[in-house]
């Protein structure tokens, strides 16, 4: 029963961050990628979607790497913070992000998404 219970703080935990990290992601773009991907735009989707894959394999590797949630919890925070800053320095280093998303430029938003999921990838291994 302490399994069961354990699994399902954990599973809880997880979704809460995910849709955390999706809220703070969205509020920090300069576009509105919900909006955008509803419309069709197929570079809003490849970057949304690279960093929630990117910051979803660091929250797996925090659940495999850690003994408790509370420590679950805060690797996966900081985790949070390191693809935040990640997009961040992305799109100060790679000018006119806003407006390629925006032009639907798919190429552009690969890259965005690869760099994210990249970030995701490294950070979830120094978890380890």
């Amino acid at each position: 029963m302490n399994a069961i219970l354990n699994y399902l703080i954990h599973l809880a935990l997880a979704a809460v961050l995910l849709i955390v990290f999706f809220q703070a992601y969205t509020w920090m773009t300069p576009y509105d990628e919900v909006k955008l991907i509803r419309q069709g735009n197929h570079a809003a989707a490849l970057s949304l979607g690279g960093a929630m894959l990117g910051f979803s394999m660091t929250i797996a590797s925090s659940l495999l790497h850690t003994n408790d949630w509370q420590q679950f919890l805060g690797w996966a925070f900081g985790a949070m913070v390191v693809q935040a800053l990640g997009y961040g320095v992305t799109t100060r280093c790679l000018k006119m992000a806003q407006h390629q998303i925006e032009a639907d430029n798919s190429a552009f938003g690969g890259l965005l998404g690869t760099i994210s999921l990249s970030i995701g990838g490294i950070n979830a291994a120094c978890i380890s």
